[in-house]
Parts: C-alpha cells; sequence; structure tokens
C-alpha cells in the first residue's frame, strides 16, 4: 500500500516555484524596456489649433508660440530671454519696440505696419500679436534683426530655433533606437531615430547620452547605440548694426561741476583758474522737472565757451533729484521717456555741448529694465547727433545689480563708478571711499565692461562725523582745506590708516562730541589714482570742483595724460 503524501509536502514546493516565478518575472521585467509612447502633444505641450511649442538649441519651451495664418511667432517673453534682449514691451501702449546700435523701431500690437526713427514701413503679416492675454512677435520679422534660423514642424505643431553658433558637437544613429524623455529604459519613448540619423549631442555620458533630434525632440539614447561623437562648426550669415563708441585716444579727466544757479556758470573761468589737466567738464544742468519727462536747465552759452576756451569738453548732466517726479513713470511711459531723450538732446545741440551725462541714482529695481531702454534709445540718439553719452552707475554690489552694468556698457561711450559714498548720511561713520571700496567697484565693473570705457569716479570730500551722547551719528561732507582746517583748530594729527589707505583722526569738540574723519588728500587720491593706472581705466572723475586744492592736479596728472 502506497503511502499517501501530505497536502503540505504538495503546497510548499508549488509556493516556492511560485515565488521563484515571481521573481525571476520581476528580475526579467527589470531589463525590459518599456514600449509606451509619450503622446506628441502631450510632449509638446500643446492643444491642436495654432498653438505651438518653441524647442531651443539646448531645452524645450512648452506652449510659448503659435502659427498664425502661415506665419510663425515666439511670445515675448521667450524672444526676449532667449532671442534679443533689445525688445521692450508696453502694454499700456500696446506696442513692442526693438531697438538696435542705429534705430528705433516701433511694433504696435496687432498691426502690419511699423516706424522707424526715419520713417513707416509694412510687412505682409501682423508683425506683433497679441492673444488670449500673451503677445507674440513674428520669427520673420525678428530674424532681421537677430542671429537666428527657425523651421516649423507639423503635428504636433512646434518650432525649432537655433541661435547658438560656433562648434556644436553631434553623432549618428548605428542601429534604430528610441529616443526617451528621460535616460531609463522603463522612460517613455518619444520617438525612434532611424539608423544614418543625425543628431545633436547637448550631453553624453557613459550609459546615455542626451540629444536633440533633427524635428525637435530633446531626449536620452543608449550611447552604444550611436557613433563616435564628432564636432561641426555651424555658422550664420547675419550682421547686427555695429555699436560704436566714441573713444578719447587721451586719458579722461572729468570733473563734475555742481551748479545751482546763474550765478555758478558765471563763475567759472573764476573756479578753474588753478584746475590742470582737466580735459572735461559736467555741469549738473539738467533735472528731471515732470513725469511727463521735461527737465529744468541751467544751461549757459558763455559757459560752454569759457570751458572750450580752456580746453575742456562740456558733458552736461542730467540727474533724477526732484521729489516731484517718479523715475518708474518717466523711464515707463514711452512718450515721457521720448519727451526726456528729446529735450535733451535739443538742449545739447543747442548749446553746442560734447556730451551728455547721466545721473539717475536710487534706482528702483522694478524701473530697470525701463532705465535701460532709455539709455538704449538715448544712446541712439546721442551716436546720430555725434555726442558722447556717459553714465553714472555706483559701486557694483548685489543691491544694486538692477543698474545693469553690462546692458549699459554696451551702449554708451563711458561708464562712471560713483566710487564714493560707502558711508553716507544715515550710515554708520566710516570712509567715504576706503581703498578697498575702489578697488572692488573697479573689478566689479570690469566683470562687465570694457576698461577703455571705464572711468573711475573719486571723492574729493570727506565727511566730519559726531557721535553725541546719546549714540546719535550725524556727518557733513567738506573739501580738503576745511577738513586741514578743523584738525588744526582741534590741534588734532591724522594718522595713517592702512586699513582704508587714507589719513584718519578722532577727537572731542566743545560739545562732547566724538568726532571721526577719514581725510581725502594728496596721499588719499594718489592710491585711488593708481588704480586708475594698474587696471588701464580711461580715466578719472572727480566729485566735485570746489572740495580740493590746486596741489591735487599735480597727483592726478602723474597718472592721466
Amino acid at each position: 500500500m502506497k503511502k499517501k503524501k501530505s497536502p503540505v509536502k504538495v503546497v510548499v514546493p508549488l509556493i516556492l516555484a511560485v515565488a521563484a516565478a515571481g521573481v525571476g518575472y520581476k528580475v526579467v521585467n527589470r531589463y525590459i524596456p518599456s514600449k509606451e509612447v509619450m503622446d506628441g502633444n502631450e510632449y509638446f505641450g500643446t492643444s491642436g489649433g495654432e498653438d505651438a511649442a518653441v524647442v531651443l538649441p539646448d531645452r524645450l519651451e512648452q506652449g510659448k508660440a503659435l502659427v498664425k495664418d502661415g506665419t510663425a511667432y515666439v511670445e515675448y517673453a521667450t524672444a526676449k530671454e532667449n532671442l534679443n534682449d533689445h525688445l521692450y514691451k508696453s502694454d499700456e501702449e500696446q506696442q513692442v519696440i526693438l531697438t538696435t546700435a542705429v534705430d528705433i523701431i516701433k511694433l504696435p500690437y496687432d498691426s502690419n505696419e511699423y516706424t522707424t526713427l526715419t520713417g513707416n514701413g509694412s510687412m505682409p503679416y501682423q508683425i506683433v500679436v497679441s492673444q488670449d492675454g500673451n503677445v507674440y512677435i513674428a520669427l520673420d520679422y525678428l530674424a532681421q534683426y537677430t542671429a537666428l534660423q527657425y523651421s516649423v514642424e507639423q503635428e504636433p505643431l512646434h518650432i525649432i530655433i537655433n541661435n547658438q553658433w560656433g562648434t556644436k558637437t553631434f553623432s549618428n544613429v548605428i542601429k534604430e533606437e528610441s529616443v526617451r524623455l528621460d535616460a531609463d529604459i522603463k522612460s517613455p519613448i518619444l520617438k525612434k531615430e532611424a539608423a544614418g540619423d543625425k543628431v545633436t549631442v547637448l550631453e553624453q555620458e557613459e550609459e546615455w547620452t542626451k540629444v536633440l533630434t533633427a524635428d525637435g525632440y530633446i531626449g536620452y539614447m543608449k550611447s552604444k547605440k550611436l557613433s563616435d561623437s564628432y564636432e561641426e562648426q555651424v555658422t550664420s550669415d547675419f550682421r547686427a548694426a555695429e555699436y560704436t563708441s566714441i573713444h578719447k585716444d587721451y586719458d579722461m579727466n572729468l570733473l563734475w561741476h555742481q551748479v545751482t544757479s546763474q550765478d555758478s556758470n558765471d563763475a567759472l573761468a573764476a573756479d578753474i583758474q588753478d584746475v590742470k589737466g582737466v580735459n572735461v567738464i559736467s555741469p549738473t544742468w539738467f533735472s528731471i522737472s515732470s513725469n511727463d519727462g521735461d527737465i529744468s536747465s541751467l544751461a549757459s552759452s558763455d559757459y560752454v565757451d569759457t570751458a572750450h576756451q580752456n580746453d575742456m569738453e562740456v558733458w552736461g548732466l542730467m540727474d533724477n533729484f526732484s521729489t516731484d517726479i517718479d523715475t518708474d513713470t518717466v523711464l515707463g511711459t514711452t512718450t515721457s521717456r521720448e519727451n526726456l531723450e528729446g529735450q535733451l538732446i535739443t538742449e545739447a545741440l543747442n548749446y553746442q555741448l560734447d556730451g551728455i551725462n547721466i545721473d539717475i541714482e536710487s534706482l528702483p529695481e522694478e524701473t530697470s529694465e525701463s532705465y535701460v531702454q532709455f539709455m538704449r534709445e538715448l544712446s541712439v540718439k546721442c551716436r546720430n547727433n555725434n555726442l558722447v553719452l556717459s553714465v553714472d552707475v555706483p559701486s557694483p554690489y548685489s543691491f544694486n545689480e538692477h543698474y545693469s552694468q553690462k546692458e549699459l556698457g554696451e551702449v554708451v561711450d563711458y561708464v562712471i563708478i560713483m566710487g564714493y559714498d560707502e558711508h553716507y548720511v544715515g550710515s554708520d561713520a566710516g570712509s567715504v571711499a576706503s581703498l578697498s571700496y575702489e578697488r572692488d567697484g573697479i573689478t566689479g565693473t570690469l566683470e562687465n565692461v570694457p576698461k577703455e570705457k571705464i572711468i573711475s569716479g573719486i571723492p574729493f570730500y570727506t565727511r566730519l562725523w559726531k557721535t553725541n551722547a546719546s549714540g546719535e551719528v550725524s556727518s557733513e561732507a567738506i573739501g580738503m582745506d576745511k577738513a586741514d582746517q578743523i584738525l588744526s583748530d582741534y590741534k588734532v594729527t591724522a594718522g595713517w590708516s592702512s586699513e582704508t589707505s587714507q589719513d584718519y583722526a578722532e577727537f572731542t569738540d566743545e560739545d562732547g562730541n566724538f568726532c571721526q574723519i577719514w581725510l581725502e588728500n594728496e596721499a588719499s587720491i594718489e592710491e585711488k589714482m593708481k588704480l586708475v593706472q594698474e587696471y588701464g581705466l580711461a580715466g578719472v572723475a572727480e566729485w566735485k570742483l570746489g572740495f580740493e586744492r590746486s596741489s591735487i592736479w599735480d597727483v592726478i596728472a602723474k597718472y592721466v595724460n
């Protein structure tokens, strides 16, 4: 009689077999590539109709374009950030402005027409389209002023744009292979590439290579399915209008002159009788006086004649110091901005000025784009009238990056660093311009502006700081001779501070105030001038006429010719 098998002995091997099969399946499945194909509209973020995606040389921008009546358009922000940053949009005035080195082109929304500085024109398509709350610009029009090439791919609708030129890396597909969304065999397939297809290599690693296909898909392919990479030159025959600059063949020595009345103008000859080596004087003649872009003016023909007779060019300064105006409104409104530009050019030509100096301070961050646009537009008008355009900028720190030194350096003739106010009214006591502060301002600006365009602005003044018994700090700006006189009155001798490269003194006045002063004198000015020479800058600018003593000019003359 056969012995009956126990049910347990039968079930256990069965469970083990099933478990082993399950484990085996998981192991095998782990190495089986996914066959899932991603929907093209999902990948490109399109929903049919006119909506299109933008494929840039290194990334996909979903839903940032449209194709309307056969014309390809790119959304404004995408165009400005990636293709041409000289675009400026005003929803209030319903237009986009394209500024080149020689022209200012206005492109009204939903119109075939445009205006330039010299006339009007039209295209057979709407140049700028406003649709569903977005603004788009025609690529055909933009390509006239931008180094770009593009093609339109259908189903799904997307636009492939190339605006990167030079050496690019390519590879060829060895054998038909999938392009996947991510570097993972389980990632969905975007498309198949056939043997011999050429792809642009974006990133290359041992197992996976990130590629851009000829029809605009960016994804990953197995590296072993691609040939060895190779490089080719990709070129464009586009040539943009050149930004020309007025560049003097001598070192600049600019002296700011604070003019507050006609009497200040009349006293010029007497005020400059001890001045040596200055080749530009910049009077503070112009100030924005209304939100419509009007300016007040103290310009004087006699002043210009006197300056020219003393071999000095005149660069009239314009500021935004009036408390009655809002800088954002003035610069952010096209009609006001144009009025401001027009008045400055008119004054410059009427009084035969040699240049314009722009001194816009306390610039709000939100005004940065409008400020740059103002300088771009003004640069075109100055260039067309052979006027030197210079701009005063603060020493570059994170809190004033919105002054956009790089953009300014492209369009103006000279960028003047205001290398002072390291300590100022309302701050703690300290140097107005320590040497390290000057150096930091120069090296920071050199990261964005060519050295031949940089002028180092230095102070002829210092501050007398007073701290009272309650710890309250106050200060006043004083010139060199007055500072020396105060020390003499209190019988105090200043000593050299290696920390600031200035003479420093402290004392207690008759009111019990603790007084401190960091002097600007021949020794400190010479250290600052050494920086101008060390970095090969275009020259120096001094604030301001009247705060110096005559011996200072001999020091400066050693470093500028």
